[in-house]
């Protein structure tokens, strides 16, 4: 028995064609839909990337309990069980985010693993004296993406393609072995959307404007010309992904792997390509075109090809299905169901990310609970294994932690409970939306029904709970720990207008453009401004402006979904009558 999964990062299941009537050219899509089952209800649970790889490992949800970080040493781990039953497990992959500190006990877990550098700004190749660095974080990823990008010049040094190389290398070698698990990730579709000439000739158009293949987490601002050539671009990289799967698909056929070889192809979430006004992930809801992702399942076991499934499944369930693939029971601990079997329902699905909406669907309506308070807290993390994405908590985030009882999942072992932030990822912003996807399957008008909210929000309450969610997490949602859920902790309606409000796509002209990007340090120096900003700002001008980068302007807040519309409006006018009277 063996199997592979090949796992995509950022896939949009509305823009394959197996889900939908798509101007996207991917046949090979098409061809595995006819292999294998096509999984129609089948949702992310924790986002974004290494939370997902938490959940693909260990069955469970992560984003209750913790933000993006390592494997605990109380994890169960899929590969690591499979590994110690005496299945090879081999990792070939391009994602960099296994190499920063968030990621750094995943890749160890399996028997063997290689890696292909390249992706996005993974700190790769050093050039000392390339172009200087945009301003925070983002600008030095995308000036260390444009020196990697020297060194790929053709799609055989592309990252995707040497991975996928690297994964037929292993089932040339070992397609006569048994016992053995492939994991083939791709980081791409993710942005930027970086790919070959050739892909992008299948996508032609006029566009003569600034490059634009790496949209930023943010508001849509952009001309629709520019949001349309990045889509192309997205395009165009899901079409050489397509290719890579059609490499798959074909050493599968050339040597009958389907007999015996288990194949999953999934993704941990999909991108806003402007959906809803928003590019990528993070900052607004999570959204379908972000959760409700593609999923393909060929198991030997079932024999079921060509076929849909409605279910209700997750991510959470892959880990349980390969390990019974293999002969091996799902520890308790793991949450997910195998696939492979019939029988179990889910009577809801919870998704999210750690500090944002707690969200939950049953299938029809999908549920994003905001919290009730403008300081989204109380929030907590619980972990031994104290990093984040590229570094490690920092000492004045230590500072006052205390030891937790331990939950049923660690093992007996008590964690540490960090007093955590939200960031950027405040829900109470966004407030609470129901959404009836039967009627309203893109996710544009939010309803007030307060019987189906209460329904909705029990579902939430007893999904939490059975997943041991801290107390903390029912206190930031104004949601009874000790009783049901009733209509006085109702939220849709309470919270509709600013909703709406932030809901509301940015203009395209604003006038003071240039005062609305400057730094807000500027503004709140000048004078005859100040006033402006602490009408329309108060706490950043007052209290919270230290906290935020030295670069962040009026508009940067509002592509951030920190003001709305109408009051960027307001602001604008404004701050264009102050500067004119200042000049």
């Amino acid at each position: 028995m063996r199997a592979i999964i090949l796992m995509f990062d950022s896939l949009n299941r509305h823009l394959l064609p197996p889900y939908a009537d798509t101007f996207v050219k991917a046949p090979n899509f098409t061809r595995l839909a006819e292999k294998s089952v096509t999984f129609d209800n089948f949702y992310a649970g924790s986002m974004p990337c290494m939370p997902a790889r938490r959940e693909l490992h260990t069955g469970r949800y992560n984003f209750l309990h913790r933000a993006w970080g390592p494997l605990e040493p109380f994890d169960d781990s899929m590969p690591q069980l499979l590994r110690d039953a005496g299945v090879h497990t081999h990792l070939a992959s391009d994602h960099p985010h296994y190499w920063e500190d968030g990621g750094a006990t995943y890749h160890t877990r399996y028997s063997t693993w290689e890696f292909f550098r390249g992706q996005e700004g993974d700190p790769w190749k050093g050039i000392v004296d390339a172009p200087a660095a945009g301003p925070g974080v983002q600008g030095a990823l995308r000036r260390q993406d444009a020196i990697n990008r020297r060194y790929l010049p053709t799609e055989a040094e592309h990252p995707q393609t040497r991975t996928v190389d690297a994964g037929l290398e292993f089932l040339e070698s070992n397609v006569d072995a048994d016992r053995w698990l492939l994991q083939l990730e791709l980081f791409d579709p993710h942005e930027p959307f970086f790919t070959q000439q050739r892909y992008k000739d299948l996508y032609p158009h006029g566009y003569d404007g600034p490059e634009f293949d790496w949209p930023p987490y943010a508001k849509v601002t952009e001309p629709a010309d520019q949001v349309e050539h990045a889509r192309l671009e997205y395009a165009a990289l899901v079409s050489m992904c397509d290719r890579s799967l059609g490499r798959v698909l074909d050493f599968m056929d050339a040597h009958d792997l389907w007999r015996d070889t288990m194949l999953v192809v999934n993704t941990d979430h999909g991108f806003l390509l402007g959906e809803h006004g928003w590019w990528a992930k993070g900052m607004p809801p999570w959204f379908g075109e972000l959760v409700h992702v593609p999923m393909f399942l060929w198991d030997p076991r079932t024999g079921e090809a060509g076929t849909r499934r409605g279910e209700l499944c997750q991510t959470i369930d892959i880990a349980p299905t390969v390990l019974g693939f293999f002969g091996i029971e799902p520890p308790p601990d793991m949450q997910g169901s195998d696939l492979g079997t019939r029988g179990r329902t889910r009577s809801g699905a919870l998704f999210g990310v750690h500090g944002g909406h707690v969200n939950v669907t049953d299938g029809r309506f999908v549920y994003m609970r905001a919290v009730v308070s403008e300081d989204n807290g109380p929030l907590e993390e619980y972990t031994l294994m104290p990093t984040r994405m590229r570094a490690r908590f920092s000492p004045r985030e230590l500072s006052a932690w205390e030891p937790a009882e331990p939950f049923s999942f660690t093992k007996g072992l008590r964690t540490m409970r960090v007093p955590a932030s939200g960031g950027w990822m405040n829900p109470w912003r966004h407030g609470t939306l129901l959404f009836d996807l039967e009627a309203d399957p893109g996710q544009e008008h939010p309803i007030p029904d307060d019987e189906t909210e209460l329904r909705m929000l029990r579902l939430l309450a007893r999904l939490m709970h059975d997943n041991e969610a801290p107390r903390s997490q029912f206190e930031r949602l104004g949601i009874p720990w000790d009783g049901e859920p009733g209509p006085e902790h109702l939220l849709v309606r309470a919270q509709a207008a600013r909703a709406a409000a932030l809901a509301e796509p940015l203009p395209a002209d604003l006038p003071a453009r240039d005062l609305l990007g400057a730094p807000l340090a500027e503004l709140r120096d000048r004078v005859e401004l100040r006033a402006v900003l602490e009408r329309h700002l108060p706490d950043l001008t007052r209290t919270e402006l230290v906290t935020l980068p030295a670069t962040t302007s009026v508009l940067d807040l509002a592509r951030r979904g920190v003001l709305p519309a109408a009051t960027l409006r307001e602001l604008a006018k404004e701050l264009a009558a102050g500067g004119a009277a200042w000049m």
